[in-house]
């Protein structure tokens, strides 16, 4: 009995010794797995979720391990193309001085002669002369300046308007100064305009008053604002006494000018008549007082050498017969 109680303690031992290694061998087994399986993904600057109020709950982020799986960050067109601020700006200059280049070495670019309107008596050619934009490429064209040096190069133009426009088109738009005045003098001639202005005469001009200058008009005009307008030869009161003046003119008679006595004629009668240098409305009376003032010299069978109205309230003659000088009213 006590050999068989020794066997069954034996194989007994036996037994719990198997199971014991199986146990720890199904421990460690257990324990290689949930290393390789399982992994807990702690940053090394932790963040502490901040619990939501009222839940007990803990959160766990885990990672299962699987094969050949990954985060990716997502392709974007800001990622497939870099924007690189310096080579766009070089690209640019590039360009721009290709474009440069190309605009003023072109023939495409290059003004022949620039298109004039408005012009009467001054030629396309002198104005282009002038103008000194042919063969010039059109974005070097100024046309300011253009402007400017056609009104300081021709007093005859009261304006001047340049434009440039592509491909190579320059066109002028010139309004001419139109003369009503041909003013004589130490053997030369000069046309004059409307406001008193004085400038070179070119070809034919009808309907001008013809006027003998004794002496240049003293011109009490103070110069102009704008550099580029010239300063008027006399003055535009003058002028419009010539044009109001002109008519009572005897027609194989000119007009003179003197500067002491103002305008006048000589009359084929035998005499020199002034009325001196006023506006319209004087000039008028003034004619009208000469008229008279003749017409009763001429009753009386006296022939002066010389009359001046300049003072139509006291006009004065001076007899051919006496060099003396004699005041007599208009009534006398």
């Amino acid at each position: 009995m006590s050999e068989k109680r020794e066997q069954i303690s034996r194989a007994e031992n036996a037994r719990q010794r198997r199971a014991q290694r199986a146990a720890r061998g199904l421990q460690e087994t257990k324990v290689r797995a949930m290393r390789s399986v399982v992994t807990s993904r702690i940053s090394s600057s932790p963040v502490m979720a901040q619990p939501k109020r009222g839940s007990k709950k803990r959160r766990f982020n885990i990672a299962f391990l699987l094969p050949d799986a990954g985060l990716h960050k997502p392709i974007t067109a800001a990622s497939l193309f870099h924007w690189d601020w310096r080579r766009t700006s070089a690209l640019i200059v590039i360009l721009f001085c290709v474009a440069l280049y190309l605009g003023l070495t072109l023939p495409y670019f290059h003004v022949s002669n620039a298109e004039v309107i408005g012009n009467v008596r001054l030629s396309a050619e002198e104005i282009n002369a002038v103008l000194g934009v042919t063969g010039q490429s059109i974005f070097t064209v100024q046309p300011d300046e253009a402007e400017d040096r056609l009104l300081m190069n021709y007093h005859e133009l009261a304006s001047a308007q340049v434009n440039a426009d592509l491909p190579h088109h320059v066109t002028v738009t010139v309004t001419e100064r139109e003369p009503v005045i041909l003013w004589q003098q130490d053997g030369g001639y000069t046309w004059i305009d409307s406001a008193g202005v004085a400038f070179r005469p070119r070809g034919l001009a009808e309907g001008l008053v013809l006027v003998n200058g004794l002496g240049a008009p003293s011109v009490n005009i103070e110069p102009s604002v704008d550099p580029l307008s010239p300063t008027p030869f006399i003055q535009k009161e003058l002028v419009d006494a010539i044009l109001v003046l002109a008519p009572t003119v005897p027609a194989d008679s000119a007009m003179i000018f003197d500067p002491s006595y103002g305008l006048g004629w000589k009359d084929n009668r035998g005499w020199n008549a002034f009325f001196g240098t006023t506006d319209m409305e004087d000039m008028t009376m003034k004619a009208v007082v000469y008229q008279a003032l003749v017409k009763d010299l001429l009753e009386r069978g006296k022939i002066p050498e010389f009359i001046s109205v300049a003072y139509p309230d006291a006009p004065f003659y001076r007899m051919s017969e006496d060099s003396s000088a004699q005041t007599e009213n208009n009534g006398q």
